[in-house]
């Protein structure tokens, strides 16, 4: 069984005891289990944060076998004193993003976030930062895609920077590409991350990140030559960097090649994934 994170693993534990299965369970780590039950805020989450954890480690201990996706999720696993079986990236989709190739810089500069609009993407941050940083900027824009509970956070942003923020609720992938196309960068500025799907899409289309040097992020992201990172929760430091990348033409350019260049890296056929998790299975269960 591929348990798709460590929660999960131990809910798939638990029904093989049950069930009395002889199946191997292997624990899919795709971030940081302990986030989620403390960027969402809540009194009672904040109650069972310790139940939370306790039912993770439990599903990252006793699994037959751990994948990570990225250096930070293995940095996370060695840090219990455990070995992931292995690590590679989740297979992702990204046909709609390499079917056409790739376009100039836009005439007018964009920054574009995508994501949901919650907490630990930090959407709240970035309204802030976007406050700083739009005066400074006036002939460029801030496209927001995606929907989620800070929805209001968006909508008082709308309102504050009318001429310069945009937002869309909901677009397809193939209208995700051509928004990329018509943006001169992404900016991720989570408080958590695990690996960021967004970052490589950005990749696909010769488009770098300005995003926050958290979690799994770097490990895609090298500062000044696919984008810039910045310290998470450092709103000046985000204002900066968008208005570096807004104003610098050449520095924009020079960071979308270096995107270009890194999406080799982070893109595999469904066939190559299948085989990594196929010789993985085997290997865990004992059937080479």
């Amino acid at each position: 069984m591929l348990a798709q994170g460590a929660h999960e693993a131990a809910a798939a534990l638990a029904g093989r005891r049950l069930a009395r299965l002889d199946t191997a369970v292997i624990a899919d780590l795709h971030g940081d289990w302990r986030a989620p039950t403390r960027l969402y805020g809540s009194r009672l989450r904040a109650a069972l944060n310790p139940v939370a954890d306790r039912v993770a480690l439990t599903g990252l201990r006793h699994a037959d076998g751990i994948r990570t996706v990225t250096g930070y999720t293995t940095s996370l696993v060695r840090a219990l004193g455990l070995e992931p079986a292995d690590e590679f990236p989740a297979f992702m989709d990204f046909d709609s993003f390499l079917q056409e190739s790739t376009g100039p810089l836009p005439e007018r500069p964009q920054a574009l976030f995508v994501g949901v609009l919650e907490r630990y993407k930090n959407v709240d941050g970035l309204a802030e930062a976007w406050r700083l940083a739009a005066p400074q900027v006036p002939h460029a824009r801030l496209r927001l895609v995606g929907a989620g509970t800070l929805r209001p956070v968006v909508e008082q942003l709308l309102r504050d920077v009318p001429e310069q923020t945009s937002w869309d609720e909901r677009l397809s992938q193939r209208e995700v590409s051509g928004a990329l196309d018509e943006s001169t960068f992404l900016v991720l500025p989570s408080r958590s991350e695990g690996m960021g799907r967004v970052i490589v899409e950005g990749f696909c289309r010769a488009r770098p990140v300005v995003a926050s040097r958290v979690g799994g992020i770097p490990d895609l992201v090298e500062d000044g030559r696919n984008g810039l990172l910045v310290e998470p929760g450092n709103l000046e430091a985000l204002a900066a960097a968008l208005v570096r990348v807004l104003t610098d033409r050449e520095l924009a350019q020079r960071l979308a090649d270096g995107a270009h260049a890194s999406a080799d890296l982070w893109t595999s056929s469904a066939e190559e994934f299948a085989a990594r998790v196929r010789a993985l299975v085997e290997r865990i269960a004992g059937l080479t």
